[in-house]
């Protein structure tokens, strides 16, 4: 029977199916000239053992042989032959071979026959895969193409070619650039070189383009290549496989661009309104949309608004007047004159499309902007040509609303981005400029609230503080910043009598109008406290029921020191307040240790009063957390820097407090500065006299001889008369009702004070006095001739004065 022929014969080598081909050479008598390696693979006889010897013997049985031997003369004659014999192998079994033989001229004209053979179920099967590779070449619904190496259309299908819209015979020998000019030719032919160099196959490289096939739309492709090679290795060219991903290409684009604006939107909205500020607003609105979505951009307020107005609706005969608050643009061009610029302000009459637009508060959407429409939309007629000339082609304008209100609008110009605004950017810009006009909305009212409390709060501080003998005073107040509300801090200098001054400082907890008004009302209460003549414990004792009766909530810091010029004395209470900074006339800067107090409102707590002497020459500064406390740092590290700054030696006291504040107060700061500074000034001679009462003698004769002469050297004649006659009174009232008197003191400032001391802690009043009593008028006396009177304690025991008006010009 027939050998089948080896496994080997028709093998795939490389990933390419190999057909053995089987040659041999003859001489006229039948003699083996050649035998080629496949031949010895398919019937086994090497070269070596065959070459030279006749053939007939060695491969066919005997009774074929009389038939090969008459085939053969006829094949040395020209008649070639070609048909399947069973050749006998080495090992005695048959191969049935496909056989061709040729009569051939040898060397000299000699006669030589030329037999080929191969295994024909092999054959058959190269011809079944090129049949079914040439069917799935041809009806393949993809686009398939192969190139050669110069990248040159060397094959493809029809579906390719309809795709392409041209026919096969036009694309052979051709390369893509030339038979598609509309197609991204350079990026494909680099994937393919690509592929050509390394060997590595791409998948899914997308191309794009317009071809003849469908020259009105943009069309997407999606193919793959792969190298091909013989089985030496030798590179042929590339195969490549097409689909049409247009519609998934398309709705990526869209996905994509969805994508976009909902990044945009999300990252708008954490940008936009991180301040109350109307203009920062604005501008953070530009910067969220310059140039991911337009290329340029602006934003109009009504200006009445910006004036503190409050909105209102547009009437439909109303023209609007608009400021530009904000703008800006990708690229620099001339459709910046074509604009307000910012600060510049713009009227529109009631017909004008803008104000329109703003009054209906629709969106003016304009995707393809003509000559004609622009003419419609621009504020100005020279702003038509610049504007065509920066290539503006798309155009939307949004109102700014606001509780139904209109605020502004905000326009978005597209020039070198070549896709006009589309639905989705339309709803995309409402949605940007609904948040932003809240946060201008929110700045607005943020403002004007603000503007009442520090309207308020200034309302309320001391609008003069008055000259004091003997100190030296200078102050500071400054409110937060725009990025945050008026707080409750405050100052006060109260005169007091005999020339005494007091200093307080404090700080309500809280922002906004409430805290200024509870300011107003302790401000109010403890400089009432200070001219009573209680001491800085007292007062704070007293504010301390004042503010837990304002409301739950309502705390403070307060400190309060009174200053006594003719002896350098301070006496000094806090309510939580920060320690006050004293500095020395050797420059030396050092907090006063005094005890800290708990805040005002609590309720039910006790202060204590701290005494120490000032220094001719030194600073007492008295000041507010605002102007030392900062966000994440230690507020010691700011109080040494205030120190620090303090003991810079010679300035004048206004120089101090700028230093201070241009080192210690940050622009933007969160928190008022109230601050006063205090130097200690020496007293004339001339304003202040004093005489011992103590001693031998009438003392109210005494004290009316001294009081004469006293003021007959300070040129205060005129007043002599009733000064004589009130300290006559109190003289003799503190040797009545009073003990021991202790001295008598005169203090000429804004008025003549005269002070007369006792021992007696009892406090004088008007009391009334029947007819027929003997005294008890001269306190009724001291009423009706003094400017003012009163009484304060001391520690020896109390200090009863009045006050007389000097003359003019004394």
């Amino acid at each position: 029977m027939d050998r089948p022929a080896p496994q080997h014969d028709a093998a795939s080598l490389d990933g390419h199916r190999l057909v053995p081909l089987a040659t041999a050479l003859l001489d006229a008598d039948g003699v083996v000239l050649h035998w080629s390696e496949d031949a010895e693979r398919l019937l086994g006889w090497p070269a070596a053992e065959i070459v030279g010897r006749y053939a007939a013997p060695l491969l066919t049985t005997g009774d074929r042989r009389p038939e090969v031997l008459a085939r053969y003369e006829k094949i040395l004659t020209g008649r070639d032959w070609t048909g399947r014999f069973p050749v006998r192998h080495k090992d005695g079994s048959e191969v049935l071979l496909e056989l061709h033989t040729y009569g051939i001229a040898g060397p000299g004209g000699r006669p030589l026959v030329l037999a080929t053979g191969s295994d024909p179920r092999a054959v058959r099967q190269v011809e079944s895969d090129l049949a079914m590779l040439d069917g799935f070449f041809s009806q393949s619904p993809i686009g398939m193409a192969v190139y050669d190496t110069e990248l040159r259309f060397v094959r493809l299908n029809e579906a390719l070619a309809r795709i392409n819209g041209l026919p096969v015979p036009e694309h052979l020998g051709r390369r893509i650039d030339a038979v598609l000019p509309g197609l991204n030719s350079a990026e494909i032919e680099a994937v393919m070189r690509y592929v050509l160099a390394t060997g590595e196959p791409v998948v899914d490289a997308r191309s794009h383009g317009r071809t003849p096939g469908d020259p009105e739309h943009e069309r997407a492709w999606s193919a793959s290549y792969f190298r091909l090679a013989d089985p030496s290795g030798r590179v042929l060219g590339v195969s490549s496989s097409l689909i049409d991903v247009t519609e998934r290409f398309q709705a990526e684009a869209r996905a994509a661009r969805a994508q976009e604006r909902l990044s945009l939107l999300a990252e708008a909205t954490s940008r936009i309104g991180t301040t109350l500020d109307m203009q920062r607003t604005a501008e953070e609105l530009i910067a969220a949309v310059i140039p991911r979505f337009a290329d340029f951009a602006t934003v109009d307020l009504l200006d009445p608004i910006l004036q503190g107005e409050e909105p209102g609706v547009l009437a439909p005969d109303q023209g609007v007047l608009l400021r530009a608050v904000a703008a800006g643009e990708a690229y620099e061009n001339a459709l910046t004159t074509a604009a307000d610029a910012v600060g510049e302000t713009t009227a529109y009459e009631s017909g004008r499309v803008y104000t329109q637009s703003l009054r209906s508060g629709r969106t003016l959407y304009v995707p393809q902007v003509t000559e004609e429409k622009l003419r419609v939309i621009a504020a100005r007629e020279e702003r038509v040509e610049p504007a065509l000339a920066a290539g503006l082609h798309s155009y939307l304008l949004v109102p700014l609303l606001a509780r139904g209100m209109v605020l502004g609008g905000a326009e978005f110009v597209r020039t070198a981005n070549p896709e006009p605004f589309g639905e989705a950017d339309v709803a995309l810009a409402e949605e940007l400029v609904a948040r932003t006009a809240v946060c201008i909305d929110n700045a607005r009212l943020y403002r004007r609230e603000r503007d009442t409390a520090l309207t308020l709060q200034r309302s309320l501080l001391p609008q003069e503080i008055h000259r004091t003998l003997g100190l030296e005073i200078a102050y500071r107040y400054l409110p937060s910043s725009v990025v945050s509300e008026v707080g409750g801090d405050w100052f006060d200098v109260v005169p007091l009598s005999c020339g005494r001054v007091a200093l307080v400082v404090g700080d309500v907890m809280g922002h906004g109008i409430r805290a200024a008004a509870t300011m107003g009302q302790l401000r109010t209460v403890a400089r009432t406290l200070a001219t009573l003549d209680m001491a800085p414990a007292q007062v704070l004792a007293r504010l301390d029921e004042t503010a837990d009766q304002i409301g739950e909530g309502q705390f403070a810091t307060c400190v309060c020191a009174v200053y006594d010029p003719v002896d350098r004395s301070c006496t000094l209470a806090s309510a939580g307040h920060l320690p006050p900074v004293v500095m020395g006339p050797d420059g030396d800067a050092r907090m006063l240790a005094t005890p800290p107090g708990v805040p005002l409102g609590v309720g039910g707590a006790a202060f204590e009063n701290t005494e120490f002497t000032l220094p001719e020459g030194g600073i007492l500064a008295l000041y507010t957390d605002g102007l030392v406390e900062r966000r994440g740092a230690d507020i010691d590290d700011g109080i040494g820097l205030l120190r620090r700054t303090l003991a810079e030696r010679g300035r004048t006291l206004e120089a101090h407090c700028d230093a201070v504040i241009s080192t210690l107060v940050r622009s933007g700061a969160e928190d008022d500065v109230a601050m006063i500074m205090a130097r200690v000034l020496p007293v004339p001679r001339d304003r202040i006299a004093t005489l011992p009462l103590t001693g031998d003698g009438p003392t109210p004769s005494a004290a009316r001889r001294f009081t004469r002469s006293t003021l007959a050297g300070w040129g205060l004649g005129p007043v002599a008369d009733f000064a004589e006659l009130l300290v006559s009174e109190l003289v003799t009232n503190a040797l009545v009702h009073g003990g021991d008197p202790l001295w008598l003191r005169l203090y000429r400032d804004r008025v003549l004070t005269l002070e007369v001391a006792d021992t007696g802690r009892q406090q004088p009043r008007l009391r009334p006095a029947g007819s027929e009593d003997e005294g008890g008028r001269g306190m009724y006396l001291v009423n009706e001739l003094a400017h003012r009177w009163g009484s304060r304690a001391t520690k020896q025991g109390k200090v009863v004065w009045a006050e007389l008006e000097l003359p003019i010009g004394s």
